[in-house]
């Protein structure tokens, strides 16, 4: 047996060099480059794909916009079913690397619809009032089924692409950890906004001036690139298996809770305990959404393993994932108060149609394409950020003497605030183009150019970009230090969620107000012509919805009570999420949830386990 014990042990000190030459910095340009490259693609798709729907397939404004709106909503939603299948079934390599094969599919196929031309109708241009054939059935479906292929791709990617990296350079035992970490996170937020940057401006130019061929073309050619460069390091990366998805928790929770409906909550006197488990710091639920706790009762001991775990998962749940559920479910409130900013971010389409009907040129050669101006949300984004860490905190630091920091949700209320406002610029700059239009004698000439400069258009951008980076950010900060550390990868999905369901909601404000207002024959505020439509009203109502809906965050949040704030010198964003460091570059993640925990749980934490 010595024997034996002997071998087993020289033979793992033999493989374990070999297990620690995988994963490490050398495979970051590899993952790095998946998602930037799929960023990069399916960004350059998108700003442009208004004026190809209305070109090449002759669909209206309204059908258009509405398609890239359930699109969007897709794209967004898609990263949820992602995370659940690679959490319970595929791991995140296999995620990942069929995420980008289907990406690679719907853009070839996308691309197929600029070269075969039985993939789209003759061609007309609708915008002249020429009578253009519409679709066919197959024709409509081909497009379709490359937006529902590269929306599965973005599912597999997107939620798994940042874990699986952290997991190639995450080695606790490395005294240089945390500096290894810094610089994953901080070349994957850098690749990221570059290639949205890249995407909004080369890939759009591309496709005005060389045509859709080539202008679709390139982004499968940069997409094909993406799955070569993850698939080409597979021999150096460490894939860690499937696990139990928090989702499936959930699940468990609420079965069980239906089937222990009857039964009374444990009073002092009663025999009745709760279920945890031995590491666990939670000895019993909170009294918030009690009606929760009747899924961690223990009704019978023998249901109990002799290593304190429940025999059935789906009789018996642990305090924990009772406490995980209940968190959510309270955050769930503030959360949906974000979603009427994310269908003010959706109105890409009447915005492109704006631009495209205004004085584009900064020199007499040279005109910013039409798609390119949501670059000038980045910008507001990064101008926000810049103002608020190296300017705004360290001034308010050196008046009050003392380190000041403005709490997430006054934040993510001036945000809401910021979108209000983005949308009265937009009506009111809607209001004078048209206005021009009109003197101009373009009522019925949606294509004509009026003498006013497109830049007017940037104000409105900016404050969007203001917005995102006041309300994104502070509701990721607010979402990681509120809910339990096991949910953070939840709360990075929330954002994408809201995106998505303001892309729902979007499509059924348009459509809405497209039937209300052309009733009785009257003309509808949304046409395929711009200056014979209403956009400034539409844009109009946007804004007092928006206003309505920071007086619903107020609610909201006085409702939800005190959070657990904390302060961030340092903050790296991207619109999927953001990873946060604390003045010497730390990652506060772990920090924040346990004194988050704390605070939720009512534990009393030692000093050790605050450090």
């Amino acid at each position: 047996m010595e024997v034996s014990a002997d071998l087993v042990k020289m033979e793992e000190q033999q493989q374990s060099p070999r297990r620690r030459q995988k994963g490490g910095l050398m495979t970051m340009p590899f993952i790095i480059a998946n998602e930037g490259l799929e960023k990069l693609a399916s960004y350059g798709l998108l700003s442009n794909m208004i004026l190809y729907l209305m070109e090449e397939y002759h669909i209206g404004v309204i059908e258009g916009t509405n398609i890239l709106f359930f699109w969007s909503a897709a794209t967004n939603f898609s990263p949820l079913f992602g995370a659940f299948i690679s959490d319970s079934y595929l791991g995140r390599f296999l995620t990942i690397g069929l995420g980008s094969i289907f990406s690679l599919l719907g853009m070839v196929l996308l691309w197929m619809t600029t070269v075969i031309p039985q993939t789209r109708p003759p061609y007309c241009n609708q915008l002249k009032g020429e009578s253009c054939k519409s679709p066919t059935g197959s024709q409509y479906a081909t497009l379709l089924f490359s937006f529902v292929l590269m929306s599965i791709g973005a599912g597999g990617i997107r939620p798994c692409s940042l874990a699986f990296g952290a997991n190639q350079v995450d080695q606790r035992d490395n005294p240089n950890n945390k500096q290894v970490l810094e610089k994953f996170f901080s070349w994957y937020y850098a690749a990221i906004s570059i290639s949205v940057i890249i995407a909004l401006t080369v890939i759009v130019y591309i496709q005005d001036n060389a045509g859709w061929k080539v202008g679709f073309g390139v982004p499968a050619i940069l997409m094909f690139l993406s799955a070569l460069s993850f698939f080409i390091a597979s021999p150096f990366y460490i894939k860690q298996k499937a696990t139990m998805s928090l989702f499936t928790n959930f699940a468990r929770v609420i079965v069980v809770c239906i089937k222990n409906i009857k039964v009374a909550l444990p009073s002092d006197e009663s025999n009745l305990r709760y279920h945890r488990m031995s590491d666990s710091t939670l000895s019993e639920p909170t009294r918030k959404l009690r009606f929760l706790n009747k899924a961690c009762i223990i009704r019978n001991h023998e249901g109990i393993t002799p290593e304190g775990e429940a025999s059935n998962a789906w009789s018996l749940c642990t305090v924990d994932q009772v406490e995980e559920l209940k968190s959510l479910i309270r955050v769930m409130p503030l959360w949906s108060s974000s979603i009427m900013m994310s269908v003010n971010i959706s109105q890409a389409t009447f915005q492109f149609l704006q631009a495209q009907s205004m004085n584009r040129h900064l020199t007499p050669r040279f005109q910013i394409p039409a798609g390119s101006f949501s670059v000038f949300i980045l910008i507001g984004i990064v101008m926000w950020i810049f103002l608020y860490d190296r300017i705004i905190i360290p001034v308010a630091s050196k008046i009050r003497g003392k380190p000041f920091s403005v709490g997430v949700k006054v934040r993510m209320g001036v945000g809401l605030f910021c979108s209000f406002l983005a949308m009265v610029v937009a009506a009111i700059v809607e209001h004078y183009r048209k206005r021009k239009a009109l003197e101009s004698g373009y009522y019925n000439n949606p294509i004509g150019v009026v003498h006013m400069s497109a830049m007017l258009l940037v104000p409105q951008y900016l404050l969007m970009g203001v917005a995102e980076a006041l309300n994104v950010i502070a509701s990721n900060e607010f979402f990681y230090s509120e809910l339990p550390k096991s949910m953070s990868s939840m709360a990075v999905a929330l954002s994408g969620l809201g995106l998505a369901v303001g892309s729902l909601l979007a499509s059924l404000i348009l459509s809405t107000v497209e039937k209300v207002t052309k009733r009785g024959g009257k003309d509808s505020w949304i046409s395929n012509n711009i200056n014979q439509s209403h956009y400034e009203s539409y844009y109009w109502l946007l804004a007092i919805m928006s206003l309505v809906n920071v007086l619903y965050f107020i609610l909201c949040s006085w409702a939800y009570g005190p959070c657990a704030d904390q302060g961030f010198s340092k903050v790296l964003f991207d619109r999927e999420g953001f990873f946060k460091l604390n003045d010497k570059g730390e990652d506060l993640k772990e920090e924040l949830h346990i004194k988050g925990s704390g605070v939720k749980n009512g534990e009393e934490k030692s000093k050790e386990d605050e450090v």
